[in-house]
């Protein structure tokens, strides 16, 4: 600058905000939550929304009994983005966040306060029990609601539903009562889940996998009867040997190849003798004589054995006639053909214990041989009775759920008495209690079912039946976001047997029924079904709550005058907490005001263990009740890993939760990890994951500040008409509505990873290396009057609009700040806007299509350019004047329709047609085009810094023409 040209820098239009770069979010945030406590904004959105179509999603109800961890912050961070975005298209998008509060969880954590303090529970009076669980759960439901609101989920947090509402109660109850009303409650024995440590029978959605060495054992049976076979031995195999004092039979296959085996020659440390024979399937004998330590040439196989030749004979169990034994397994055992018998593992035989096994359950069932077969030596603390010979009062598990002493004294015992062939070890998928994560066992115990294979009456018109409507609904009525979810779900339920409605637990809603007493559960009059008895019944929940049920004198209380008291027991079992989460949507969204005028919520979102859990005893209980689905959709999210893929453990000590997330960078920050993952997959998170979501979360915000910077004083008298706006704001125009179908298809179909990367990629790429570095020129230099400036803060102004509200859903916080540095007021809130109506006309795939061919010459030019830049020939882009070369004529003509070098930052450009120089810098991907590069001709203008010919001509020093008239 010469010494008496003036300093020019003030009189340039730079960008003017008080928006920080550095969001600040951990301590900002709770200022924004206390602004929307103060607007109420939940309800202003609601008094708002007039008569718009309502749209629900019901909340699945976390369990009220601890901090939360990172999954549940993804699941709720979900329902906020799908709730908020409904709402910014137009919907009335009610939310009314829930808990579930009863069942064994709780009462556990009871139970050890209880011995802590030396007390009982059993010397505990059960309301006194009840209350404290209520206690409990209250407490952690206050924490809960506080740190789901720290993360930015908005809802109707001041009337959530809770399970253990009086109301929520006395509407399970009446759902309870539908099943007994319309015929699909039956009491029956059979075996069920149980958890000898938590003395309760379990739901398959109550259960996890895990791996667990199992105790294995061969045990011979010896063949009774008038044949050949007579005295020769049918070999079983099991992993539970603590089955094995239950045992009622033995059943092969009938289209199994089998084979006689005589043992010619032992080694000492085999249970084998020369001359035993042991009937085996072909396939698997040599298995069964090797784990027996016999090896080729001390068997040979003497025959084969059709199926026809096992038909009629007996067997004895091999405890039979032991001294001692008082005759308990002296009876012959059952022998027949079985279809689920297989010669894949094992012997080819199954040895049965109907009371622990459900496939021998139905196969004797169906044989109407149940009375039998069934035996009730195993207590429901996983003990044997205690007048059960030699293994009286053992345990299948200890006290902690470890391996108790049952199994070893069964195998000794055996091993005494010379049944066993061979034994071993075996590590196995086996399920667990997912509360306790003891093993479980299969137990036979009288409960409480629901049929779902019985017409139940009602609306038919999904099927009679239970599964039938539920199989019907999953097909017919439900979208499935994946839509693997609809096969997972489908498949559970097709193959599903009845369902346990009953536990043997505290804290609950009781099964309020009534049976009597001198009548077998199989006969009609068994259960006591009368609508005014119900009708007591829930009235007087509503008013005190299920507690009543345990009060003195309940019976006389709800039977009233209409039935002889002491002709009916009342059933004091507890319903499955999945029944009580199951009805929710009569409570929540049938029953309550701000619900669906149809009861029937617009979506469930879970994860995708809930298809065992949440969506299938939900699909179950209304399938029961109203015939059909309670939702129209099911989302299923994926679990939370840690960065290398593994499972979060606090024992491996890879955990990281909300808290910790939120304190460091802001709740903007998860909800950004966030709308990131594909969520419908496992996803996974860390500091380095999360150190690349606040990189991405700068790069937006600094999108955000320079829409605000540039936008100071704008006001609508600037405003320019689309259609008189030059081509490159068109252009942007034509890319804000494609976006707008982009954005408002992808949060109809909850795709938020679609919708984010679309934003991200046209914030960083169409905007900040394009469009904002292009027009930053006009944006700083122009007269305030200029069209050009006009149409570019024009255009700023729709970008805004559109940015903070398609943004608004994910980032919830950060687009309130932005929001409210334009727009400042206590009643001001991004989250009170709808999305804009973006017009049609905007897009021109004409205009766009010359444009993609304008940039791709561009990232040339720029190219050629970042050479001389890296190379130190030129320190800035505006001190080039490249001539750029170019063979297509279509091409050509394009470039030549606008203000290229202003396009490429340059101070100058040449175009041509002129073969490509040999030197000319190319880029491989784009053919056709070539760039010369050429300094700029002419003096620096001392306030835009091109260089131009005519700098220094004009009546301002040091000024180009266009620099001169804005001054």
């Amino acid at each position: 600058m010469c010494a008496e040209t003036p300093d020019y820098k003030d009189t340039l239009r730079l960008p003017k905000t008080d928006f920080p770069m550095r969001a600040g979010l951990p301590k900002r945030e709770p200022e924004w939550l206390e602004k929307w406590s103060k607007l109420d904004l939940y309800h202003k959105q609601r008094a708002e929304a007039g008569d718009r179509t309502p749209f629900i999603l019901h909340d699945g109800p976390p369990y009220a009994n601890g901090h939360l961890h990172i999954g549940h912050a993804l699941n709720k961070i979900l329902k906020d983005f799908i709730v908020r975005s409904q709402q910014m298209m137009g919907k009335d998008a009610r939310y009314v966040p829930g808990w579930d509060c009863h069942g064994l969880p709780i009462e556990w954590k009871i139970e050890e306060q209880y011995r802590k303090k030396g007390k009982n529970k059993d010397d505990v009076p059960i309301i006194e029990l009840r209350q404290e669980c209520r206690k409990f759960a209250e407490g952690w439901i206050d924490i809960q609601r506080e740190e789901f609101k720290r993360l930015g989920v908005q809802g109707n947090w001041e009337d959530p539903y809770l399970t253990m509402n009086f109301s929520s109660e006395a509407v399970i109850a009446e759902e309870f009562m539908k099943f007994v009303m319309n015929g699909a409650l039956y009491q029956g024995s059979k075996p069920v889940m149980w958890s000898p440590i938590e003395k309760t029978a379990l739901a398959e959605a109550e259960v996890e996998y895990h791996d667990k060495d199992s105790f294995t054992v061969w045990v011979k049976f010896k063949v009774q009867g008038d044949s050949d076979l007579a005295d020769a031995f049918v070999v079983i195999w099991t992993t539970t040997p603590w089955t094995m004092p239950s045992n009622k039979a033995v059943v092969y296959g009938k289209d199994i190849s089998y084979g006689l085996y005589e043992v010619t020659g032992t080694p000492e440390e085999s249970w084998a003798n020369v001359g035993d024979r042991f009937l085996l399937a072909d396939n698997l004998a040599a298995d069964v004589m090797t784990k027996a330590r016999l090896e080729d040439g001390q068997y040979t196989r003497v025959r084969d054995v059709p199926a026809s030749d096992l038909e009629g004979l007996g067997l004895l169990h091999p405890l039979a006639g032991a001294e001692g034994g008082n005759g308990e397994w002296d009876d012959v055992r059952d022998f027949r053909a079985a279809d689920f018998v297989t010669d894949t593992e094992g012997t080819g035989f199954v040895h049965c214990a109907p009371s622990h096994g459900m496939e021998e359950y139905e196969l004797f069932r169906d044989l109407n041989m149940l009375e039998q077969v069934i035996t009730y030596n195993v207590m429901d603390d996983g003990s044997f009775r205690a007048d059960l010979p030699f293994f009286g009062g053992k345990y299948i598990l200890n006290r902690k759920g470890g391996e108790g002493d049952a199994n070893k004294a069964v195998i000794d015992k055996l091993v005494e008495v010379g049944g066993l062939l061979a034994r071993g070890k075996i590590k196995h998928s086996y399920p667990h209690s997912w509360r306790s994560k003891a093993p479980v066992i299969y137990r036979n115990t009288p409960q409480w079912f629901a049929a779902i294979d019985k017409p139940v009456g009602g609306d038919d018109t999904y099927g009679e039946t239970i599964r039938e409507r539920a199989l019907n609904s999953i097909d017919q009525l439900v979208k499935w976001t994946p839509v693997t979810g609809r096969n997972r779900l489908y498949s559970m339920i097709e193959s599903r047997p009845d369902w346990v409605l009953s536990r043997q637990r505290a804290w609950g809603v009781p099964l309020t029924c009534f049976t009597r007493k001198g009548s077998l559960p199989t006969d009609a009059d068994y259960i006591l079904r009368d609508d005014a008895v119900n009708a007591r019944i829930a009235e007087a929940f509503r008013a005190q709550g299920a507690d009543c049920w345990y009060e003195d004198g309940a019976k006389a209380r709800f039977l009233g005058d209409d039935y002889p008291h002491e002709d009916w027991d009342q059933v004091f079992d507890i319903l499955d907490v999945w029944f009580d989460s199951g009805s929710t949507h009569s409570f929540v969204v049938r029953d309550r005001a701000d619900g669906s005028p149809d009861g029937i919520a617009d979506v469930y979102l879970e994860g995708t263990d809930q298809h065992r859990g949440w969506f299938h005893s939900s699909m179950l209980q209304a399938c029961g009740t109203k015939g059909r689905a309670p939702y129209k959709a099911v989302v299923t999210h994926g679990f939370t890993l840690d960065e290398k893929g593994m499972k979060m453990s606090k024992s491996i000590g890879n955990t990281i939760v909300p808290e910790t997330i939120v304190k460091q960078y802001g709740a903007d920050i998860l909800r950004l990890w966030v709308a990131q993952t594909d969520f419908t997959a496992d996803q996974r998170i860390g500091p380095e994951i999360l150190k690349g979501v606040a990189d991405s979360y700068r790069r937006l915000r600094n999108t955000m500040r320079f829409l605000l910077g540039n936008l100071d004083g704008f006001s609508d008298a600037e405003k320019v008409e689309p259609a008189d706006m030059p081509e490159l704001e068109r252009w942007v125009l034509h890319r804000l509505a494609e976006l707008d179908h982009v954005v408002q298809t992808g949060y109809s179909a909850y795709n938020f990873q679609s919708v984010l990367q679309q934003l991200f990629q046209f914030c960083t790429v169409d905007l900040s290396s394009v469009y904002f570095d292009i027009r930053k020129d006009v944006l700083y230099c122009d007269g305030a009057d200029s069209h050009e400036r006009r149409s570019a803060r024009t255009v700023l102004n729709l970008l805004f609009e559109r940015l903070t509200t398609w943004l608004a859903p994910m980032l919830v916080f950060t687009m309130e700040d932005v929001w409210l540095e334009r727009y400042p007021g206590e009643e001001s809130s991004v989250h009170l806007q709808d999305f804009p109506n973006t017009p049609g006309e905007w897009r021109d795939e004409g205009l766009a299509a010359k444009w993609e061919k304008i940039r791709r010459v561009r990232r040339v030019v720029t190219g050629a350019i970042e050479v001389q830049r890296r190379d130190k020939v030129i320190g800035a882009s505006l001190e080039a004047a490249p001539v750029v070369h170019v063979r297509d004529a279509d091409v050509l003509q394009a470039l030549k329709s606008t203000p290229f070098a202003d396009i490429c930052i340059t101070s100058a450009v040449t175009l041509t047609d002129d073969p490509i120089p040999a030197e000319a810098f190319r880029m491989p991907d784009i053919d056709g085009v070539g760039v010369v590069f050429e300094t700029a001709e002419g003096e620096k203008c001392q306030r835009c810094w091109k260089i131009l010919p005519d700098v220094g001509t004009h009546e301002h020093p040091g000024t180009c023409g266009r620099c001169s008239a804005a001054l």
